[in-house]
């Protein structure tokens, strides 16, 4: 017994049958001008996306110069500082 049962619109080797092509046929251009719309749409806003985030040359970001202390001695300073 097969585990995926027989269908009228395979064969026995699961190829489509004349049928199956008949009743996919008004279907046929619908669908790819609808596969190439969702396509195209994806790849529009993939290259906005890379476009816009290839824009941007971070010279807003401000470096600090020498590294920062641990967390630990900063705390301290700041609760010292308050204290006053």
């Amino acid at each position: 017994m097969p585990l995926v049962p027989r269908s009228s619109y395979y064969d026995k080797h699961y190829r489509q049958s004349a049928a199956l092509l008949r009743a996919r046929r008004p279907y046929l251009i619908k669908n790819a001008v609808t596969g190439l719309a969702i396509f195209g749409f994806a790849i529009g806003v993939y290259a906005f996306t890379i476009k816009a985030v290839s824009q941007d040359d971070f010279e807003d970001v401000i470096i600090p110069d020498t590294p920062l202390q641990s967390g630990k001695a900063h705390n301290a300073t700041t609760t010292a500082g308050a204290s006053r």
